[in-house]
């Protein structure tokens, strides 16, 4: 009887729908997002960098510090903050204008760095649209951190790197949701699309952050996804031939001189299955026992225990399997038409097949089954010699 004619076939747990809805939710809202940023956010960002860039200084007795000229007044440095919560150094500048106005605006770096930067100092600071975008200290313009140049990197770069997390959250929960129904879905499958996404969402930020234009950084990022596609794909293709055909592994069994105990686990619906995580094995005997000792407890397994084959582990494995890391192997036997599985460390696997392997019964005088055949042939008496043809091949007595 094969593996695949055994009664109560295993099933995966099913898959969970509300998370392939949630997977699908996020996914989608990542892609909604990417699109915002590349049809609102990027436009809209290299559109005011144009004006802050072509903006002319505003005519005497004109303008203000929310208009579109620049406006520049007279100020006093009143005293500067270091700011220590960010990575990049950054410092605050606190001003009193001409009129009496008190304000503050942010340079890069630390006071030390920037000379004039002191209590007191006269100053110049430049409005554009609200914001005071430069700040001269005696020594020409200095842009604050309102600069609105290049502001359309960052957010280009957020929109770079969800476009190819939307595809790997989504393909992430579709291959845990379709896993349960193919029994040789291997980890390849979510590991080299993972990587190919991870990839690209580390290369498209680079791009945008380190091109001169945003086309330069969208040709750079759709010719790293040609690339990464392209090796993903040798890469599948490669592990696919390597998974094809039978995957039944040759294993030789253990000679056993006595008793040994390992973690491992015995999943079907036999009354000695799910008995603990540990394994005890001897000649002719197997037992699970919740004990890691193997002292008590002991669940026996029949003489009607037969192997079948040795395989990798499968998706489709009952819950409960234990993985050993990905270095398990299981077991497939049938007892009396049940399927059984049998997993363990690969290193105890021979032991598994040692403890199962019958052993030979002693010869009978005479020769066996062919020489009982054979006298019951010469003697006429059929029936005789097939039930001695029968004892010669049952393959000795059941285990206790």
């Amino acid at each position: 009887m094969s593996s695949t004619e055994l009664s109560a076939p295993f099933t995966g747990p099913p898959a969970s729908r509300g998370a392939k809805r949630a997977a699908l939710v996020l996914a989608v809202a990542c892609l909604l997002a990417a699109a915002g940023l590349l049809a609102i956010g990027v436009p809209g960002a290299l559109a005011d960098e144009h004006a802050f860039r072509t903006a002319s200084p505003c005519a005497a007795g004109r303008g203000g510090r929310d208009g579109d000229c620049l406006w520049t007044t007279g100020a006093r440095i009143d005293h500067v903050r270091r700011e220590t919560a960010k990575r990049s150094p950054v410092f605050w500048v606190y001003v009193v204008e001409s009129d009496g106005h008190a304000t503050r605006t942010s340079l890069r770096g630390t006071p030390s760095q920037v000379p004039g930067a002191r209590p007191g100092a006269r100053i110049e600071v430049t409005y554009w649209r609200g914001q005071i975008r430069t700040v001269d200290l005696g020594q020409g313009p200095r842009y604050t951190k309102a600069d609105p140049r290049e502001d359309h990197r960052p957010l280009l770069a957020a929109a770079l790197g969800l476009l190819p997390f939307a595809p790997v959250l989504w393909w992430g929960w579709y291959w845990v949701g379709r896993r349960p129904r193919s029994r040789r879905a291997g980890a390849w499958q979510l590991v080299v699309p993972l990587f190919g996404g991870l990839s690209l969402m580390l290369l498209g930020p680079l791009a945008a952050l380190s091109t001169p234009s945003v086309g330069r950084a969208f040709a750079v990022f759709g010719a790293a996804a040609a690339a990464v596609a392209l090796v993903c794909a040798v890469v599948a293709l490669f592990l696919r031939w390597r998974q094809r055909g039978d995957d039944t592994i040759a294993l030789a069994p253990a000679a056993l001189t006595g008793e040994r105990h390992f973690a491992g686990a015995v999943l079907g619906d036999v009354p000695y299955a799910g008995g603990g995580g540990t394994l005890v094995v001897a000649p002719g005997y197997l037992a699970t026992t919740p004990d890691p000792t193997a002292a008590a407890f002991r669940n026996e397994a029949p003489g009607t225990l037969r192997a079948l084959r040795v395989r990798p582990l499968y998706w489709t494995d009952p819950q409960g399997r234990p993985d050993f890391r990905g270095r398990g192997l299981v077991l497939e036997c049938e007892d009396a038409g049940t399927a059984v599985l049998i997993a363990t460390h690969r290193k105890h696997m021979p032991l598994v097949l040692g403890a199962l392997r019958r052993p030979q019964a002693p010869e009978e005088p005479g020769g066996g089954s062919g020489d009982a055949d054979a006298g019951a042939a010469d003697a006429g008496d059929a029936d005789a010699g097939g039930a001695h043809g029968a004892a010669g091949t049952a393959g000795g007595p059941s285990r206790s």
